[in-house]
């Protein structure tokens, strides 16, 4: 039997609006994955926590069981990165981005999700405090969702055969690097420093994706919306209006 009031901590993913004052809210919580649940009266001013249930907010929030939809009771702030993200159209863009990724990658409802969960809420903290460029943050967001998703990209080693690398040709539909005997008819050959990006994107080393130059970023994030594209088998819309420093 279900319970009827449980808590759990949340990311809101995205919002629509239900009736004249309400809003169906989707969340990627920490215990169940993905919930949808009503935000009763949350569109009206006074409303008491309208405010903390905004795309990109981080909350704790508590939900009474319904019979198709929960419901919202209470919610708390954990982490506020609505306005910060949301006053910066290049922090705004790169978050997006990660919310549809997000949402793509846990498609269904009361699963849990911990992995994704703790990636996003990392990757939204560094972004609405600037802890790299919002670049940088969401292809590195992008490279680990999809690795924990089961979608790894090899930047070294053949993603093939396994041959060590480093190699010099990148196919997306083989996983990243190849060597030349798997590398399919035109296969882009990507800077030797686009790889050693890829690689700390993917590891999570920022001395080394910090010290990257432009040229290099705009190489890897090509890859990166390509690699998104084929395994999420849609294209993230959200990608087209990404603004890239």
């Amino acid at each position: 039997m279900a319970v009827p009031l449980y808590r759990d901590d949340a990311i809101v993913l995205r919002t629509q609006k239900l009736g004249e004052a309400d809003r169906i809210v989707t969340f990627l919580t920490r215990e169940r994955g993905k919930v949808r649940a009503v935000g009763r009266g949350v569109r009206r001013t006074s409303s008491r926590f309208g405010a903390r249930l905004e795309p990109f907010m981080s909350v704790d929030v508590q939900f009474h069981t319904g019979r198709t939809l929960d419901t919202v009771t209470q919610a708390e702030t954990i982490g506020a990165y609505a306005r910060p993200i949301c006053e910066d159209y290049e922090l705004y863009t790169a978050g997006t981005a990660m919310l549809e990724a997000a949402d793509r990658l846990v498609s269904h409802e009361d699963e849990p999700a911990v992995q994704q969960y703790w990636l996003l809420a990392g990757a939204l903290r560094a972004l609405a405090e600037r802890h790299h460029v919002a670049g940088l943050v969401l292809d590195s967001y992008l490279l680990r969702a999809l690795a924990v998703a089961g979608w790894a990209l090899s930047a070294l080693d053949c993603a093939r055969c396994g041959e060590p690398g480093p190699h010099t040709a990148f196919n997306v539909s083989h996983g990243g690097a190849v060597c030349t005997r798997c590398r399919p008819p035109g296969s882009p050959s990507p800077a030797p420093e686009t790889f050693v990006l890829l690689a700390a994107l993917l590891a999570g080393d920022w001395t080394t994706a910090d010290a990257s130059t432009a040229r290099h970023r705009n190489e890897a994030s090509g890859l990166v919306a390509a690699y998104s594209q084929y395994y999420l088998e849609r294209t993230l819309r959200s990608l087209r209006m990404v603004e890239r420093s």
